[in-house]
This record gives structure tokens, sequence and C-alpha cells, in this order.
């Protein structure tokens, strides 16, 4: 894991689309990866100044998205195979508009697969009633429902893997930059 955060943090600086930084890290991967293990991915770049976000998804978890005024949705986007599993293997990039007040939540499967005493799985209907509780919070307030829903689902049940998630809320333009933009293009 650590020896794949380094080289994707190192190949997204060659400003390639989230596939090709993929497909890069992946074969760089399998080309060391004796060991035979593998890493999911998920990997967006936004756009700060139109709200578009081009994303590639390598075997990771559904991300989960919100436009202002609705609720939050899983977004079906189309895996690629895990990073580290097949060195041929390429990725496709696909976009999600953000608009201002949008927000993408991402997370690993420890938040999903988080088994109740009864051995029941959270799941994804779960997460997604658990950031709809939140929806019109903070962030911090709506990673903090999220884990929480998780912890009081789980009770004393020993858990297997780790809870990792983050949510992304889109600002857009302010107005002082949208004037600024209007003057400089008249």
């Amino acid at each position: 894991m650590v020896m794949a955060k380094g080289i994707i943090e190192t190949q997204c600086m060659s400003k390639n689309s989230p596939a090709q930084i993929l497909s890069d890290v992946n074969r760089m991967i399998c080309a060391k990866n004796r060991e035979k293990m593998f890493v999911t991915v998920w990997l967006g770049i936004l756009d700060l100044r139109s709200g578009e976000l081009t994303a590639s998804n390598a075997g990771h978890e559904y991300p989960i998205l919100k436009h202002p005024g609705s609720d939050f949705e899983v977004i079906n986007d189309k895996h690629g195979f895990v990073i580290g599993g097949f060195a041929r293997m390429k990725y496709e990039d696909y976009i999600i508009n953000m608009k201002p007040g949008s927000k993408l939540f991402v997370y690993t499967d420890g938040v999903t697969e988080a088994t109740d005493p009864d051995s029941q799985l959270f799941g994804i209907e779960r997460t997604v009633l658990s950031l709809n509780k939140a929806k019109n919070s903070s962030m911090q307030t709506l990673l903090e429902t999220v884990d929480a829903d998780v912890r009081e689902f789980v009770g004393d049940a020993e858990q297997f893997d780790d809870l990792t998630m983050m949510c992304v809320e889109y600002c857009g333009k302010s107005d002082a930059d949208k004037d600024h933009e209007t003057q400089k293009n008249s």
C-alpha cells in the first residue's frame, strides 16, 4: 500500500488523466509484485474552475454523490481491475459535473463490510441512509455521522478492516472571482 501510494502521488504530477495514471501505476506495481498483492484505487481530478471531475476506478467501492437540493446517490461507475492484478489492464475515465454545493463521498470497503454480531453487513444502503441523515451538514459532521452509525451497527463485534472515508464539497467560484473573470474577458 505504501509503495502504491508513493507511485500514485508521483504519477499524479504527470498531468495525465486518472485512467492513464492508474494504467501506469498498475504496470509499475505488476513489474515488482512477486507477492501477488493488490490494491483498489478510486482516483479523481477536480477542475476547481469548472467543477468537472475526471475519475477512474480500479476495483474500488462506488463513489456516492449529492448535488445541491438532492439526496446522496451511488454512482455506478465502471470498475477496472485492481492495481497489481494484471499488467496490461487499461482503465477508463468518466466525468462527474460538480455544481457549487455538490458533495462527493468516497470510502474503503471497511465501511460497507462492517459486520454486526449477527454477521450482517452495514452495506451500501445503510451508508447512503446515513449520509442522507446529515446531507446538509458540514463535511466533518457528515463523516462523524457515518462513523457513529457504523459503530452503533457493529456494536462489540470484532472488525477485520479499517474504516477510511473522505467527503469533498465543491464550492465553485466566489462572486469576486466571477466578477474578475467577467472584467478580464470584456
